[in-house]
Order: structure tokens, then sequence, then C-alpha cells
């Protein structure tokens, strides 16, 4: 039997279905996390063959001892995994000292983590990016934007999703950014006008997707972070097929096998630097599933399960689960003490029949995609967008 240590199973709460599959494909499936036991949600601890406690999942000791003791317990760790941006590399780090061979090791984590470093293998694949510099100093940035103009977009070399991101549109903010800031190495790029655009996948051993989707952001998500406005994504029916050529191209590129992937793209609004309106350009990668709710979204778009599927791919490096009737899959995530002109209730009553989920998002992930959600699926993009305007009009 096979053993595969899952880092924070718990969390995002719906990741007991990897867990669960996992374990009906005849894996030892065990967990790591600062959860108590008998916190974990019952289906994830009917999934685990087995649960070690850490005090501080931040404490690398703890955490390395944790698999030791797997290890010696059960024998050679075949897989280890989060399926989270926050411990990819602390995932990496454990892969390489415990010689676990099926994923990403620390000299990976460079060209996938750093936003400057995807450059060169975006450079690779043949697709285009935005134009940037390392924001070192003050002098720099100023030679930087000399060249492009303002805005300019300011993020961690290495971060998760939009958090710390900052758009600078003078010379004023870009002083003030620099007093303020600084403890981590940041990356300035060009503005883009831009609609981003994801491709997703499920992909084997030999860099193949055995399953692809994708979502379209509407909005900016540095403005729902930053700002608090609603958080706006679908899922689409079918992936469109210019996002599909790019992100095959990116796989080959970062080298991706045996792993559930969110590379992010551009579709240009209008004519600019980069590229002609619609075409797309890079954005970043992400080495592990669309964050919260958008496995079951993608599940709810391809009648299909997507957690399943994964597992097959750690099992079997192939699925036989297909997708059956499409939609578009759409979320909307309200924010509290906002001003709508529309009460949950009437989303309740006019939706009925559209609504798969509703309910509190949680709390760490509510930065990203407000503080209730509500998932519907839908026929057409004309839907949608009423889905859209319904919820989100305000006072």
């Amino acid at each position: 039997m096979k053993n595969f240590v899952f880092i924070s199973p718990n969390f995002p709460e719906n990741y007991w279905h990897f867990c669960r599959h996992l374990r009906d494909n005849g894996f030892n499936v065990l967990g790591i996390g600062d959860c108590d036991y008998f916190g974990l949600l019952p289906e994830l601890r009917s999934a685990l063959t087995e649960y070690y406690k850490v005090s501080d999942l931040e404490n690398y000791d703890e955490v390395f001892r944790a698999v030791a003791f797997f290890s010696f317990r059960y024998g050679k760790i075949d897989w280890l995994e989060s399926n989270n941006e926050y411990w990819l590399e602390r995932d990496a780090r454990l892969r390489t000292e415990f010689n676990i061979n099926t994923g990403f090791k620390e000299g990976d984590m460079k060209a996938v983590k750093l936003k400057s470093a995807m450059k060169a293998r975006y450079k690779k694949a043949g697709i285009k990016t935005a134009r940037y510099c390392i924001a070192t100093s003050l002098s720099a940035c100023k030679r930087f934007i000399k060249e492009v103009g303002y805005p300019v977009i300011v993020k961690p070399d290495n971060g998760v999703g939009a958090s710390d991101t900052h758009k600078l549109k003078n010379d004023g903010e870009l002083e003030a950014f620099f007093r303020a800031k600084l403890p981590v190495s940041y990356i300035m790029e060009e503005f883009v006008d831009a609609t981003v655009n994801s491709y997703d996948a499920i992909v084997d051993s030999r860099g193949e997707p055995i399953f692809e989707t994708g979502n379209v952001t509407l909005g900016s998500l540095m403005d729902v972070v930053n700002t608090g406005d609603s958080s706006m994504f679908y899922i689409v029916n079918r992936p469109y097929a210019d996002v599909v050529d790019a992100g095959r191209r990116a796989l080959k590129a970062f080298g991706v096998k045996s792993r559930f992937v969110h590379f992010e793209f551009f579709r240009l609004n209008r004519d600019q630097y980069m590229g002609k309106k619609g075409e797309v350009v890079a954005l970043e990668v992400n080495m592990r599933p669309s964050g919260g709710i958008s496995p079951e979204m993608m599940n709810y778009a391809n009648s299909t399960d997507v957690y399943k599927i994964w597992a097959d791919m750690i099992a079997y490096d192939s699925s036989l689960k297909g997708t059956g009737e499409r939609y578009y899959c759409a979320f909307v995530g309200r924010r509290d003490g906002k001003p709508y002109v529309h009460g949950d209730d009437e989303i309740y009553g006019r939706y009925a029949d559209n609504l798969k989920i509703c309910r509190r998002v949680e709390r760490a992930l509510s930065g990203a995609m407000g503080n209730r959600m509500f998932v519907a699926n839908f026929k057409t993009e004309q839907e949608v967008n009423e889905f859209y305007k319904f919820a989100t009009e305000c006072r």
C-alpha cells in the first residue's frame, strides 16, 4: 500500500474530498495539521489512516518529525502534498529531505514561486509578459516608470494571490510606498488593462493534461482585496482555445508533472504595449488548484468530480472519470455591511433553481472572496451577467 502525506488536509475545508478519493484508491492517507483531531470534519477523519497534530505548521522541525514518524511507522513516503500555495516551498523542502520524487523539490521553487523568475519560462513558451523591474530603490523604479509610465503595479516577488499588491499612480504614491514598504523583495510591473482568464488542469506524469477547464474574473482581484469590492468570477462551460494553447505551452515550459495547476493569463482589453486587444499574455503560474471553492465550481460546470480525477492521476496516472453536461458556474462574494439593493433572501428566491452553494466564506479566504458566497449554474454568459448585476448592485 502506498503512503500519501497530506499537509493541512483540513484547509480549505473541501479538501477532505481529495483525501477520501485517495483512500478509495488504496492509499494510506497520513494527515499533518495544527487542528485538533476532533476538530476535523467527520468526513476527513474517516478518510485519514492516521493524523499527526503539530502545535504550529510554521514550525518546520515539528512537521519534519511528523513526516519522519510516518516514514518509520508506514515505510517509504510515496507522495507529499498540500495543494496549497502557502505551503508549496515547505512541501518541496520535505520532498527533498525525504527523497520523495513525485513532486517539485527545493531546486525547482525559484521558477514557480518568484514572479520575476517566471518571465524566463514564459519566454521559453513564447508567451509575452509585462515589462518589470525589481523594486530595489526609488531611483531604479523612477527610471523604470520613465520607460513604461504610470500606473504601475507593485507586489511581493514571492507572494500569494493579490495580497500586498498596490497600484501606484504618481510619484507621491511611489514615494509613500517606499517609506512604508520593502520588508521583502517586490516586483514592479507596467499596468496591463486586461481581464484575467485562467487555465486549470490536472496533469499526468508525462506532463499531459487529463482534465482542463478555466475561469474568467470580473474586475480586479487587487481591488477586491484592497477596497472590499464584491468578488465575481465564473468557470467557463468550455475552456477557450487560445487559453488552452497558452496553458499547454506553459505546462511544458515549467516542466509540470503530476499536479493540479491554476495558470493565470491576461486577455487584453485594448491595444497596448504587450499586444493587440483580445490577445492572451502571461500573468503568473500557481502550482496548485484554484483556491477556495473553485474545485466545487469546476465540478458543477463540468458535471464531474475533479477530486476523483486528481486522486486517479495520483494512483493510476490517468482517470476514466469524464465530464457531463456543461454550464457556466458563477461565484459572487458579497461583503457584510455593503448597501446592496437586493437582500440575500431575494437572491435565494430569484435564483432558487440555479443556486448550488450559499454560505459564509472562511475568514482566511474572505479578503479575496467576500463574506457570503453564492454559487450558481447557468446555460449562457448573458444569464451570468444578469445574476452578477442583481447580486452586486448597490444603493
